[in-house]
């Protein structure tokens, strides 16, 4: 009798992923969504062949050297920024995410977050609940114009895209990008967007939406400098990753109003939250929840689940990081 591959997940999914998996491995799962520390996720992984990971599990070379058993690493998330791809490729152990099946729904909450930032829904609720409202006013949470505005875009892949889209053909707005690649004339066209530099897209965004990838290169790719060269009336809305904000600069000039608003989804060393970000009004803030709707996050998981299974039974993940793994195995 051949023995079924061991695999770990390492945080609480749907019941059901955990029951697709069970039909083809020996299945140690996390449903209670325990806090593991770092050397219990390792002695965990010690005898496993795949993990169904999420960001908050950090793969690197210390952890790949302890587990020699592990084949893959299946990410339920668009992003990779807890593997340490190379030492990965490196161990030949193979790194898979779940790209565009949330492509949509975080454009949509990326801009619902602009909306709200914009016009101050979070700040003025907070106000109507604590009894303050007492009269009308004419300017009270006069926040900035959406339609027409501009739009700028740090980071042009799939969401980015999508939001461009929605700002360009929804709400008329004039839109201006910067990414490391400039997008082909077919692309720009379908987004209605104009490539600029990152300077000119800080001086002339009234509206600046972060959706690049985080690495060493894109750490604090918005601090103190880059701040000081927005508009004062101009808005800031992170749904990338924390660590792309220097957030105790970003919280500075927020409370100096050297910025009109912010809105964040992602914060450096989450869960946690710079303190300072929790003192000032002008800011929107949520636990990075952008591809948080039902029916996204199962097609996360199940193309998390689907890689798995198509590595360790098939031999052919859906959606690999670093293929030229698939090449070396025997």
């Amino acid at each position: 009798m051949t023995t079924r591959p061991r695999i770990l997940v390492a945080r609480a999914v749907f019941p059901e992923t955990i029951a697709r998996l069970e039909q083809h491995f020996e299945v140690e799962h996390n449903q209670a969504d325990a806090a593991w520390s770092r050397q219990e996720l390792l002695a965990r992984l010690k005898d496993k062949a795949g993990a169904l990971t999420t960001g908050t599990e950090r793969i690197d070379a210390e952890l790949l050297a302890a587990c020699s058993e592990l084949k893959i690493c299946a990410n339920m998330a668009v992003g990779f920024n807890n593997f340490d791809v190379p030492a990965m490729t490196a161990r030949g152990v193979l790194a898979t995410n779940t790209p565009d099946v949330l492509t949509e729904t975080t454009a949509d909450f990326g801009f619902a977050l602009l909306m709200a930032t914009a016009r101050r829904i979070a700040e003025s609720e907070h106000y109507l609940r604590a009894g303050r409202w007492t009269k009308w006013s004419y300017d009270m949470f006069a926040g900035a114009e959406v339609h027409g505005s501009t739009l700028g875009i740090l980071g042009m892949g799939r969401i980015g895209q999508g939001i461009a889209r929605r700002g360009a053909h929804g709400f008329g707005m004039n839109v201006i990008y910067h990414n490391r690649s400039r997008l082909t004339p077919e692309l720009e066209a379908a987004c209605k967007a104009r490539y600029v530099t990152k300077d000119e897209l800080l001086a002339k965004a009234d509206h600046l939406v972060l959706v690049l990838p985080y690495s060493a290169e894109s750490h604090h790719a918005i601090g103190a400098a880059e701040l000081a060269r927005m508009k004062p009336t101009a808005t800031l809305v992170n749904i990338a990753r924390g660590g792309i904000v220097d957030d105790a600069a970003l919280a500075q000039a927020l409370k100096e109003k050297r910025i009109a608003a912010a809105g964040l989804d992602v914060f450096e060393g989450e869960p946690k939250v710079h303190p300072d970000l929790l003192t000032v009004p002008n800011v929107v803030l949520t636990p990075h929840i952008a591809s948080a709707t039902v029916p996204t996050r199962r097609a996360m998981a199940d193309l998390a689940a689907e890689n798995l299974i198509g590595y360790l039974v098939g031999g052919q993940p859906r959606t690999p990081l670093n293929p030229e793994v698939l090449k070396k195995k025997p």
